[in-house]
């Protein structure tokens, strides 16, 4: 099942509408990483709302797309995770450590956008100085 990847402003948001295959998360993963190179993203939201049930290939995949996307330059968000699948998620040990969460896309939007915004200030004064 293919995922939509939308395009909003600096960021880019996966809404996961259903259960995925592990094929279908090594693909998603693919394709946010390209993305985030061709967009010049900064900051990448995946929702995770319609997911009742999250495995460990679903949380290490999860956690693999915010460190590839740091690496490339863009925070990763992980919005909606449902009470009972964080309640499993804990039972079984899964965590998402060092991986920012908010409760609903909003939450997730307002993030990106404060702890983008001082590395934006920063990059174009730091173009500013270096071409004068």
């Amino acid at each position: 099942m293919d995922v939509p990847i939308l395009k909003q402003g600096h960021f880019l948001i996966a809404s996961i509408q259903s259960a995925l295959s592990d094929a279908d998360l090594s693909q998603l993963r693919e394709k946010l990483i390209e993305r985030v190179g061709r967009f010049r993203a900064r900051g990448v939201i995946v929702d995770v709302t319609a997911l009742d049930v999250m495995d460990s290939f679903a949380v290490r995949t999860l956690r693999d797309i915010a460190h590839m996307a740091r690496l490339r330059g863009a925070e990763t968000v992980i919005v909606g995770i449902q009470p009972e699948v964080a309640f499993a998620m804990v039972q079984l040990g899964l965590t998402l450590k060092g991986i920012s969460t908010a409760l609903d896309l909003e939450e997730g939007l307002a993030f990106l956008n404060q702890h983008t915004q001082g590395r934006l200030d920063e990059k174009g004064e730091r173009g500013r100085i270096e071409r004068g």
